[in-house]
């Protein structure tokens, strides 16, 4: 079965994120109905970045994300990038 056959929880942390005059949306969700881990993607209109790792919570995610950009930047997610994320 997809993800697309699930209905998802989506954390009220998931959303526009912008650095550097670029644009990303932080989408931070788990299978609604459930305690499951958090998933993260961050999308860009040039791909996707999912990163591999679950989260215990919508809060570790975010941070993980923002962690991410203060030690990167944000140009893994607007260029040339890997597709998954640790």
């Amino acid at each position: 079965m997809d993800d697309e056959d699930y209905d998802f929880e989506t954390s009220p942390l998931s959303g526009l994120f912008t650095r550097d005059g670029h644009e990303v949306e932080v989408e931070i969700y788990r299978l609604a109905g459930t305690q499951d881990r958090w998933r993260m993607e961050v999308v860009h209109f040039s791909g996707c970045t999912r990163w591999q790792d679950t989260f215990a919570t919508d809060t570790d995610a975010h941070a993980a994300f923002l962690a991410t950009v203060e030690a990167t930047g944000i140009g893994p997610f607007v260029g040339d990038r890997p597709k998954t994320m640790n």
